[in-house]
């Protein structure tokens, strides 16, 4: 019969009228939902959402300490020479711009910063990768990284200055001898933190030596690379900083660090905030505009960037 015939074609193996459970066409739907799920939806913000929140929260922060250091003031709980007002502050402010050395205070440490750091990455991220894949060198020179990492960065200043006398090598070197062990130890931390699963891949496709260094261990290790960078960074900072406050000659020209130190000697407390202020908005502006985008860009690169 016609009726039953049709009944019959419907139900046979072959038809695609209606899809079974657990069939590979399903499975790649469900993967595909999945999929959809996990990516991140990368649009552009509107302006006013990027200034509600990023620019207005730590504006709002900004103010309140401003207030609260002005009722400190007002109430008098400490006096003029010890606690200046935040107009005091200002007028350093001002006048180091109308004579025209505000910016050469902060390019000169700026300058010293920047390049130590740089020599830093450079010497630091072999001797970690050194001290990570090789073990006779990680037992000899992994605890020593790790001492060195907990010794105060003003230690090394007066032997820096008897060695090297008071010039821009000392502040070099007291800056590699702060920096070098921290991006070395964040470099090792990551290394370790590499699942061997990719390591055996890589060998698996014949990457090995350098070439497995450069494609398999180094990308893996980015995360903890970049936390010894940026506190590689924060070691650089503190070292010069330390370096600029002790040795002081005319050949070194007045940084941020001499800046305190001169206020110290003149009894001027606003000088001295003024200087405190500069080396904090410096130490913020670097993390922003380098350290901050970098981070943001491995964590998305890695799905684990979080939309707050």
């Amino acid at each position: 019969m016609a009726g039953t015939d049709s009944g019959v074609d419907a139900e046979k193996p072959g038809s695609t009228t209606a899809a079974e459970p657990g069939t590979p066409n399903d499975l790649a739907g469900v993967e595909a939902g999945l999929d959809a799920l996990d990516s991140v939806q990368a649009g552009t913000a509107p302006l006013r959402e990027i200034l509600v929140r990023k620019v207005l929260p730590p504006l709002i922060a900004v103010v309140l300490v401003l207030v609260v250091w002005q009722l400190l003031v007002w109430a008098e709980v400490a006096p003029d020479y010890k606690l200046p007002a935040p107009s005091a502050v200002w007028d350093e402010v001002r006048d180091a711009w109308l004579q025209g050395t505000l910016l050469g205070y902060i390019w000169t440490s700026v300058s010293r910063g920047l390049l130590g750091f740089l020599l830093a990455l450079a010497i630091g991220t072999p001797l970690g990768l050194l001290v990570a894949r090789v073990g006779f060198v990680r037992a000899a020179a992994g605890p020593i990284l790790s001492g060195l990492q907990s010794l105060p960065s003003v230690a090394w200043v007066p032997p820096a200055v008897i060695w090297l006398g008071l010039n821009d090598s000392m502040m070099y070197a007291v800056i590699l001898l702060g920096a070098v062990p921290s991006i070395a130890n964040g470099l090792v931390a990551g290394i370790d933190q590499t699942p061997p699963l990719y390591l055996r891949a890589g060998q698996t496709l014949g990457a090995t030596g350098l070439r497995g260094a450069w494609h398999i261990v180094m990308p893996a290790a980015v995360p903890g690379y970049l936390a010894g960078l940026k506190q590689g960074w924060a070691f650089s900072w503190r070292s010069l900083m330390a370096a600029e406050i002790i040795a002081s000659s005319p050949d070194l020209g007045v940084g941020l660090g001499q800046l305190l130190e001169n206020g110290r000697n003149n009894s001027s407390m606003s000088q001295v905030f003024l200087a405190i202020l500069l080396i904090l908005l410096v130490g913020i502006a670097i993390d922003l505009l380098i350290f901050s985008p970098l981070e943001r860009r491995v964590l998305r690169n890695r799905g684990l960037l979080v939309t707050r």
